[in-house]
């Protein structure tokens, strides 16, 4: 994440918001007024809208061709990681997890109890698990590539399917087991 601290929790007057086809189904994003990216999601009916009802969101695609870009060029293979200014909105707490899943590399997987060592309290696996729940910015603050102890999927705001797709398009040998 190349945003992090108090700016990044500060409220956003105007979001920009735009679609996009994946192959995992459709997907949207929006970013702020400076084109950071402070949310995206899969449009499959599990993962919710973040947005709050004090925040306007329009479309307006031009705003967000940097970010389609880099999704494409993700799912077409010819990038692993995204160079996208992020912006998510959460507490203190979440933006640590946030910038923690951001050091996940691609086609790797990390247990709940590394994610939480990793940000500084081995014994937090429940609030890293609720902050990697509240995740803002799916797949480009990549919380699919958290897994159970025992290599079991657990949790994911876009539902067990999808993060197995999401974990088989970045490592298809992988063996998980869904719980």
């Amino acid at each position: 994440m190349t945003e992090s601290g108090s700016e990044s929790c500060q409220s956003v007057d105007m979001l920009y918001f735009d679609q996009m086809d994946t192959p995992f189904g459709p997907a949207a994003a929006s970013v702020d007024d400076d084109g950071a990216v402070v949310e995206f999601t899969f449009l499959n009916g599990v993962m919710a809208n973040l947005w709050s009802h004090d925040t306007k969101a329009v479309p307006e695609p031009g705003r967000l061709s940097h970010v389609f870009e880099q999704v494409h060029a993700f799912f077409a293979g010819k990038r692993r990681d995204f160079e996208l200014v992020l912006r998510p909105r959460g507490t203190p707490f979440q933006q640590r997890v946030w910038l923690a899943l951001c050091d996940i590399p691609f086609g790797t997987t990390i247990p709940y109890q590394e994610l939480a060592r990793r940000t500084g309290d081995e014994k937090a696996m429940r609030a890293v698990g609720a902050a990697n729940g509240k995740n803002p910015i799916a797949l480009i603050i990549p919380c699919h590539r958290v897994i159970g102890k025992n290599g079991s999927l657990t949790g994911y705001g876009g539902g067990l399917p999808l993060k197995r797709a999401l974990l088989d398009f970045e490592m298809p040998k992988l063996q998980l087991d869904l719980l």
